[in-house]
């Protein structure tokens, strides 16, 4: 379950007010990405897409922290009934279902990383949790990067960039250019779009 656009917009904007930042911004730009991509694709609700894309940080509601934003924002979607939100909230860090390859500090207690553990071994992925992670890798906080950009902004924030989890968000981009027949950047309308 999810909630609607509107209500999906009512809980970003309320959560801006608890922990205002660029993290607003970068979820409304997933969010337009994910839609405009989804639009393109067979299987895909481009609705649906907007919303998980705009929810997928929504733990950061709670402050500034680095895992711990993943279990806060699972946990509250879960809290509110949206097991759907509350999934995209664990899976669009961990591409490879395991928190090894994760970016950032593990502050988190141990109970909270056991919990994003056991889900992330339980869980079936499919193209949701793929395109969330996809547009996450290419929201910017004042539009739409270059992956690459991206990625080498993440790395310069955080001192590394795991060559594997490099190669995934690749894979990620040509995965989706194959299902919508197009170059995404124009897809998700790169250079124009703005949060």
């Amino acid at each position: 379950m999810i909630p609607t656009r509107a209500e999906a917009e009512c809980l970003l904007r309320e959560a801006e007010r608890c922990n205002p930042g660029p993290w607003g911004n970068h979820s409304r730009t997933a969010a337009h990405c994910a839609e405009k991509i989804a639009e393109l694709c067979e299987g895909l609700d481009a609705e649906t897409a907007y919303i998980l894309g705009l929810l997928h940080d929504i733990g950061r509601r709670f402050g500034t922290r680095h895992l711990g934003h993943v279990s806060d924002g699972y946990t509250y979607m879960m809290s509110l009934g949206y097991d759907e939100a509350a999934k995209i909230c664990l899976t669009h860090s961990f591409h490879t279902q395991t928190t090894k390859t994760y970016i950032g500090k593990f502050d988190t207690s141990d109970e909270e990383l056991e919990m994003i553990n056991t889900i992330l071994e339980n869980t079936v992925m499919d193209d949701y949790d793929r395109l969330i992670q996809l547009c996450d890798a290419l929201a910017g906080s004042e539009g739409v990067l270059d992956i690459e950009e991206r990625m080498g902004d993440v790395k310069r924030r955080y001192g590394y960039y795991p060559a594997e989890k490099r190669e995934f968000n690749i894979r990620l981009k040509e995965y989706f250019e194959k299902k919508t027949g197009k170059n995404i950047y124009v897809v998700v309308e790169k250079e124009t779009y703005r949060p």
